[in-house]
């Protein structure tokens, strides 16, 4: 894992083992090498999705936003284009189960102590779904606004879901995640008679961080404006006839 986030297995043992010697004056870029590598393999991976023509998602929330039941959703009006998914979770393959329950490919990557998917990730598990041309390959990353804004994924873009039962001030706190999607979509919109959130605002604040974000209101346990969504994916996902 990596140190750039703080999420490597070693790091505190490294410190005990091996001190430091506050007596040398020493310099250790740990982030932008690690950010090298990884931006080296999402281009790399940017190549792989252009060749084939895939449109890819790189799916970003804080857990319990909805992005499985999204998935859910996308599949069951998705006749008439593949999808395959990755799935990214911390533990367990209880997302993977429900999605291959839908007779879809998924891949799960379980990241152990690791806040975030990379590259390298993405680009093995490609090589496992083998996903065909003209496809939409879905990335369910793991449930955090913080260290997953930080990688590229190679991915054609970058989706942030927030709820209504999360606060509209997501954008100010986690402004990366934010300046660096392309859709934000607002999700749980049918709990608003029921929570204090100004769907309003939460756009507002959200555009301060990033003025071109494009914004789409849904539910999807209700099924609210999912057909808006499945739109938007079949505009770029250019399925041959």
């Amino acid at each position: 894992m990596c140190a750039t986030c703080g999420c490597s297995d070693h790091t505190h043992q490294d410190l005990l083992t091996n001190p430091l010697d506050l007596s040398k004056q020493r310099e250790i870029n740990l982030e932008k090498d690690i950010l090298q590598e990884n931006n080296l393999r999402a281009e790399r991976n940017r190549g792989y999705f252009e060749a084939k023509k895939i449109f890819s998602i790189n799916l970003v929330s804080s857990p319990g936003s909805g992005k499985t039941s999204l998935l859910e959703r996308t599949i069951d009006f998705s006749d008439d284009i593949p999808i395959y998914v990755i799935e990214g979770d911390q533990q367990s393959t209880n997302d993977a189960d429900r999605i291959r329950r839908k007779g879809t490919p998924v891949v799960q990557i379980n990241t152990g102590n690791g806040c975030h998917l990379d590259a390298e990730m993405i680009h093995r598990a490609l090589h496992e779904l083998e996903p065909v041309e003209h496809s939409l390959v879905i990335i369910e990353n793991v449930g955090n606004l913080v260290c997953p804004a930080l990688f590229d994924l190679g991915e054609t873009h970058r989706v942030v879901i927030m709820s209504v039962t999360e606060g509209e001030d997501k954008p100010l706190k986690y402004p990366n995640m934010f300046a660096t999607s392309q859709l934000c979509l607002i999700n749980k919109i049918d709990l608003l008679p029921y929570v204090d959130f100004d769907v309003e605002r939460a756009k507002a604040y959200a555009l301060r961080v990033n003025p071109s974000l494009k914004f789409m209101e849904m539910s999807t346990t209700k099924a609210t404006n999912i057909v808006e969504w499945y739109d938007w994916l079949s505009h770029h996902v250019k399925v041959p006839h």
